[in-house]
C-alpha cells in the first residue's frame, strides 16, 4: 500500500541507533517535546493552521502558538508562525471565506476571541467581556459567534455580575458553603453554583471595538453547554440558516451525579422561546450535532443505555422536519469518536478504537458501510476541505505529527511537521509488536510488546507490565504524554501491555465484559496474557518484572497484591498504584460520578453490597506482601485520596516496602511539568531499586 511505503522512511530513521541514536528516550525529552495540535484547513483547503506547544528552556511553563503551511506550495518550507510569540493560544477556526483565523488567547488576562489575517499580521481582540471565553463557534455567515462561560444562572449575559460575586465570596470573612444536591465536586473543582452556559454576540466589523454584549441561550437550562469537565465545542452547532443551535445539555436536577442523560436542544439565537428538546425519547447520551448543508437533517451520536458512560456512541440521523430518527451503521460495532460530514453531505467522517488502533473511517451515509481512510496507529484530530484532508497521528514512536492527503484510502500521505525521532536525533526507541493470545472465556485478546531501546539479541530483560486504566480504555499503538512505554523502554525496560476484557476497539461486548467482573476476566487475561508473551518473546525476563497501573490499573495493582502470585518469583519484585480504586464500597461513594460506580456493580453500594465486596482489594490485604509505590494527587476526585492513604496504611501497618508519592496540586492525572519529572524519576527509582536496572 501506497501509506506503508510513506511511512518508511520514517520507521527507519528510529530503528538506526547504532548509526543515529546514542541513548533511549527519557522523561525530560516527553516533557521539553513540542506537541501539535488542532488542524485547521481553510475552505479551498489550500492551507492549514494548526497550534503547537512549546516549553521554555527551564521546562516549567509552555505556550501555545498558532502556526501556518501553504499545501499549494510543495517546497520543503517549515511551517511559519502565525501568532505572536508568547500570546499563548488555543481554538483556531477559518471564516468563511478563509481570510480570517480566529482563537482564543488570554492576554488580555481574561481568555477573550480574537482574529488575525491567515497571511499573518497583528491580532484583532473582539471580545471584551469580564469572564473567560470557554469555547466558540462561529456563524454560518461569519458574522456571529456562539460561545460557553461559566455563569451564575440570574446573572445571565452581565458577565460583570457573576465576576462581582466570585469577588464577594473571595472577601467574606467566612469560608463555609451549604450545598443541596450533587455534585458538590467534579473532577479536580469544587462547585461554586455556576453552569457552563451558552450566549450569542455579534462579531465587531471593520475597526469596531471589542464588544461586550452577548444574548443568553441557555440560562433556563440547569445543564452545562458544554458538559464538564472535558466537553468542547463539538457538543453545539450552528443551522445553516443561522436561525437556530443545537446543544447537547444534561438537565437532570438532583440525579445530575447519576445520570448520563444528554440531550439534543434546539435554542433560538436571539434568544427567545423556549429551549426544545429534540431527543427527550432516548434515555441515555446523545451530542455531537452536526447540520447537513441544507438544514433538512441533523446528525449526531448515540448511546442506548442510561447510566452507562462506555456505551457505544452509534452515528444518527434525524429528519428535522418530522423527527424521525435512523442509526446510520447499525451493523458497525465501533464507537464514534465525533461527526465530520463531507461536502455533499454523502459521508461521515470519523474515528473510533479499533483493535488497538485508532483509525480514520468514512462511513456512508445511506448504507452505514465504514471505510479506513487512514490508519497505522492513531489519529488524534482531523479537518476537511473539500478532499483535503488534515491530520495529527501518533504511534507507540512518533509523537503527534501533523499530515496533510486527500480524503482516498491509502492516498499517500505529506508530513507538515517532524515525529519525534526526528525532533530527537540522537534518541533511540524501542520497537513494539502486537500480539494476540486466548484469554477468558477463549475470546482472542491482544496485547503490545515493547523492547528496551538498547536490545540486543539473545539478551533478557527486566519487565514494566503496565495495566491501562478507564476500565473501558486501552492503551494500543499510540503516544501518551503520562503513561508513555518508551520512558521505560528508554530505561532498559521492557514492556508488556494487555487489553483484557473491558477494553475499547474489540467490540461493544468485549467492552461490556468487565462490567460487575472486575477481578474476573481482566485478571485472567492479563495472567494468561504474561504467560504468553513470555513464551513468544524469550528476552522478557519473566521472574525480574513489575507491575505497574492507574485509576482502574491502579485498581488491579490493589487486587494483583492479594490475587496473584508468580509461580516462578513468589510475587511480582514491585507493584506501582497511581491513584488506584482500594476498597469499591468506599468508592461508591465518595466518588463524583456515581453513574460510574452503580454501573460497574450493577446499582448502589446499599443495593447491591455483595457485588461491592465480590472484588474488593480491602478483603485482601491479608496476601500483601509485594513492595508498593503509591502514587495519590490531593485535587483527585474521581478516585479521591483516602484511596490512596489508605492502600498506603494498609502496606505500612503490615510493614511491606512501600513508598507514597503525594501530589498537592494534581487531580487524576499528574499535568505539571517538574511534577511530570519527579513521578517518572520516582516510578523508574522504584523499578531500579526491586529490578537492578
Amino acid at each position: 500500500m501506497k501509506l506503508r511505503i510513506a511511512l518508511l522512511p520514517l520507521c527507519l530513521l528510529a530503528a538506526l541507533p547504532a548509526t543515529a541514536a546514542t541513548r533511549g528516550f527519557d522523561v525530560r525529552d516527553l516533557v521539553a517535546l513540542d506537541r501539535v495540535s488542532s488542524p485547521v484547513l481553510s475552505p479551498d483547503g489550500a492551507v492549514v493552521v494548526f497550534a503547537q506547544r512549546q516549553m521554555d528552556k527551564e521546562v516549567t511553563k509552555a505556550s501555545t502558538g498558532l502556526w501556518v503551511r501553504n499545501l499549494l506550495t510543495r517546497d520543503m518550507a517549515p511551517p511559519k508562525a502565525l501568532t505572536p510569540a508568547g500570546w499563548n493560544v488555543n481554538s483556531p477556526a477559518f471564516s468563511p471565506d478563509g481570510k480570517t483565523v480566529y482563537f482564543l488567547s488570554g492576554k488580555s488576562g481574561v481568555q477573550q476571541l480574537y482574529s488575525i489575517a491567515s497571511s499573518g499580521g497583528a491580532p484583532k481582540q473582539l471580545t471584551a467581556f469580564a469572564l473567560d471565553i470557554g469555547s466558540y463557534q462561529l456563524s454560518p455567515d461569519g458574522t456571529r459567534v456562539a460561545f460557553s462561560a461559566e455563569t451564575f444562572a440570574d446573572c445571565k449575559a452581565d458577565f460583570a455580575c457573576t465576576q462581582k460575586r466570585l469577588d464577594d465570596t473571595k472577601a467574606k470573612k467566612s469560608t463555609g458553603v451549604v450545598y443541596e444536591g450533587l455534585f458538590v465536586r467534579h473532577w479536580d473543582t469544587w462547585s461554586d453554583g455556576r453552569r457552563s452556559r451558552l450566549f450569542v454576540s455579534a462579531l465587531p466589523a471593520g475597526k469596531a471595538k471589542a464588544t461586550s454584549s452577548a444574548i443568553a441561550l441557555t440560562d433556563s437550562l440547569d445543564g452545562d453547554a458544554p458538559s464538564k469537565p472535558f466537553g468542547d465545542a463539538s457538543e453545539y452547532t450552528w443551522a445553516p440558516d443561522g436561525k437556530t443551535l443545537v446543544a447537547g445539555i444534561r438537565v437532570a436536577g438532583k440525579a445530575e451525579a447519576w445520570s448520563t442523560n444528554f440531550d439534543l436542544y434546539r435554542l433560538n439565537a436571539d434568544g427567545s422561546g423556549t429551549p426544545v428538546n429534540l431527543t427527550a425519547a432516548n434515555k441515555a447520551w446523545d451530542t455531537g450535532p452536526v447540520f447537513s448543508a441544507d438544514g433538512k437533517t441533523l446528525f449526531y451520536r448515540a448511546m442506548k443505555r442510561p447510566g452507562f458512560e462506555a456505551d457505544r456512541f452509534a452515528l444518527m440521523s434525524m429528519d428535522v422536519g418530522s423527527g424521525q430518527v435512523r442509526e446510520i451503521a447499525a451493523h458497525w460495532d465501533r464507537s464514534a469518536d465525533g461527526i465530520v460530514l463531507s461536502q455533499d453531505g454523502g459521508t461521515i467522517f470519523t474515528t473510533a478504537q479499533d483493535t488497538g488502533l485508532h483509525p480514520l473511517f468514512a462511513v456512508d451515509v445511506a448504507t452505514g458501510k465504514a471505510e479506513q481512510i487512514v490508519g497505522d496507529g492513531s489519529i488524534a484530530e482531523f479537518d476537511i476541505a473539500g478532499q483535503t484532508l488534515a491530520f495529527t497521528r501518533n504511534t507507540l514512536k512518533t509523537g503527534d505529527q501533523l499530515f496533510t492527503t486527500t480524503t482516498t484510502a491509502g492516498a499517500p500521505l505529506r508530513a507538515i511537521t517532524p515525529s519525534a525521532g526526528e525532533r530527537l536525533k540522537d534518541v533511540a526507541f524501542g520497537d513494539f509488536e502486537q500480539f494476540e493470545f486466548k484469554g477468558a472465556r477463549g475470546d482472542t485478546v491482544h496485547g503490545y510488546v515493547v523492547k528496551p531501546w538498547n536490545y540486543v539479541e539473545g539478551k533478557k530483560y527486566p519487565v514494566a507490565f503496565l495495566i491501562h486504566g478507564g476500565p473501558q480504555g486501552s492503551f494500543g499503538n499510540g503516544w501518551s504524554y503520562r503513561w508513555n512505554p518508551q520512558t521505560y523502554a528508554g530505561q532498559g525496560y521492557a514492556v508488556v501491555m494487555i487489553d483484557f476484557h473491558g477494553s475499547t476497539g474489540y467490540g461493544q461486548a468485549f467492552t461490556d465484559a468487565i462490567s460487575q467482573d472486575w477481578g474476573g476476566k481482566p485478571l485472567e487475561d492479563l495472567q494468561k496474557g504474561w504467560a504468553a508473551a513470555q513464551k513468544r518473546y524469550a528476552f522478557l525476563d519473566g521472574a525480574n518484572a513489575c507491575a505497574l497501573g492507574a485509576s482502574y490499573g491502579g485498581y488491579m495493582i490493589n487486587w494483583i497484591a492479594g490475587n496473584w502470585h508468580t509461580p516462578a518469583s513468589g510475587a511480582w519484585k514491585c507493584l506501582v498504584n497511581h491513584d488506584g480504586v482500594f476498597d469499591t464500597r468506599s468508592m461508591g461513594y465518595v466518588t463524583e460520578e456515581l453513574w460510574f460506580s452503580e454501573w460497574e456493580n450493577g446499582g448502589t453500594p446499599y443495593e447491591n453490597p455483595k457485588a461491592y465486596e465480590k472484588f474488593n482489594p480491602v478483603n485482601h490485604i491479608a496476601d500483601w506482601r509485594v513492595p508498593m509505590l503509591v502514587v495519590q494527587g490531593e485535587k483527585d476526585y474521581r478516585v479521591p485520596i483516602d484511596q490512596g492513604l489508605s492502600a498506603f496504611t494498609a502496606l505500612q501497618r503490615k510493614g511491606i516496602e512501600s513508598k507514597l508519592l503525594y501530589f498537592p496540586d494534581e487531580n487524576h492525572w499528574v499535568l505539571k511539568p517538574q511534577n511530570s519529572v519527579l513521578w517518572h524519576d520516582t516510578v523508574n527509582g522504584w523499578l531500579k531499586q526491586h529490578l537492578g536496572q
